[in-house]
């Protein structure tokens, strides 16, 4: 596969050229005006994250303004193929935060990131400002969670418990979740932090162990309170690992951090950014209107392989791709590898042309992720999963 040089045409991204293979969720008819968004086991409505489990599936979708996690048992092969499993509301038809109900171990409200955790599977349940972790993947619906973190029982949903401040065991719209070598990531976006617990927690409500954009772990203010730097983080979103790397989408800041290595510190700061050319600067599309091949506006998600790192570029609707460089910080500010979702890096309109939804068109994506061959896209604005085909080293 070539790359070009050029910072304003990119080669494609290595996805089937024809588009996703599989597409999830209603699909727009040329006649229709809106896709109806009621919930059914076909329907979706904004989903902000997906998690395949295996190659073969099951796939988990959290169905996010539904307020509910969509399961299937095997990955689907056909569109609009319905959900087996429903988890957060008494049946397939019904919506609503929490099912309507007090908040338990099978409600959720706004659920947004969701992961593989060993044998289990974890969920960013936002607005319940916490973190659900069933510790086998569930295989039903409606199956219990089994620990909760940043509450201290399953029934109270309060933002920092109830606090002004924040504290190592408390949460505030958390949204995204990551699992790496028995570690657990969690992005604490309302508190503009990146929690870690160093080893897999076991206790509900047990207190990360590190912070990072934050000096210690009450302090939430953005940017931590002053001018943006290479610790601080606005709205952290999504997590991933390159190459023993840390990866952290700072999409308030516009901008993709990046460790050498983990951090073992509180508030270390990351090596380089992408999207930005330093790590003041924190601009939308570095401050122009239309993006380029360098630029961020509001990256959501990210997914990596060994070769490769995805930026869900959201407000700009496409994926922008690097490839593993012989040196991470050679990365500071470096020009995307590919694309996808737009025919031109200054382009940033949904649908390429503010059309139809297509089988290779995005329409604000929050979300990306990789399983094996698998690339699982939260096409939230056409409020869809596409499952397109990623095929490495081409």
């Amino acid at each position: 596969m070539s790359i070009s040089n050029s910072s304003n045409s990119l080669a494609n991204l290595p996805l089937l050229p024809n588009g996703a293979e599989v597409i999830l969720g209603t699909t727009l008819e040329p006649q229709q005006l809106a896709i109806p968004i009621a919930p059914s086991p076909i329907t979706m409505f904004g989903p902000r994250g997906a998690c395949l489990i295996s190659e073969t599936g099951p796939l988990w979708v959290s169905d996010t303004g539904h307020h509910r996690l969509l399961g299937w048992r095997n990955l689907p092969t056909k569109d609009n193929q319905p959900a087996d499993w429903v988890i957060g509301q008494p049946d397939f038809y019904h919506e609503g935060q929490n099912a309507k109900v007090t908040p338990g171990r099978t409600t959720v409200s706004v659920p947004t990131g969701i992961c593989v955790c060993g044998q289990g599977l974890a969920v960013a349940d936002a607005w319940n400002h916490r973190i659900l972790i069933w510790k086998n993947v569930p295989e039903d619906s409606n199956v219990p969670a089994d620990l909760v973190l940043g509450q201290a029982n399953f029934v109270d949903n309060e933002p920092n418990r109830g606090s002004q401040q924040a504290d190592a065991n408390t949460m505030h719209w958390p949204y995204g979740v990551f699992y790496y070598q028995e570690k657990l990531f969690v992005a604490d976006t309302g508190n503009r932090r990146l929690l870690i617990w160093r080893e897999f927690p076991t206790e509900n409500g047990q207190p990360a162990d590190l912070v990072l954009g934050q000096p210690d772990m009450i302090s939430r203010n953005e940017n931590g309170g002053a001018s943006a730097t290479a610790a601080s983080m606005r709205w952290c979103h999504d997590i991933a690992v390159w190459n023993n790397n840390l990866v952290v989408a700072d999409a308030g800041n516009h901008r993709v951090m990046i460790w050498q290595g983990i951090p073992t510190e509180n508030n270390a700061p990351c090596a380089v950014v992408l999207g930005q050319n330093s790590f003041h600067f924190v601009e939308m599309n570095q401050g122009v209107y239309l993006p380029s091949a360098s630029s961020l506006s509001m990256p959501y998600g990210v997914a990596t392989t060994e070769e490769w790192l995805l930026v869900a570029d959201t407000a700009n609707s496409r994926l922008l791709g690097w490839k593993q460089p012989e040196s991470i910080l050679s990365l500071q500010g470096a020009i995307a590898s590919a694309i996808i979702g737009q025919n031109s890096c200054q382009s940033k309109s949904e649908n390429r042309n503010y059309g139809l939804p297509t089988r290779d068109s995005v329409n604000w994506p929050y979300g990306v992720k990789i399983c094996g061959k698998t690339a699982v896209i939260a096409d939230s604005g056409n409020n869809r999963i596409l499952l397109w085909r990623f095929n490495y080293g081409e």
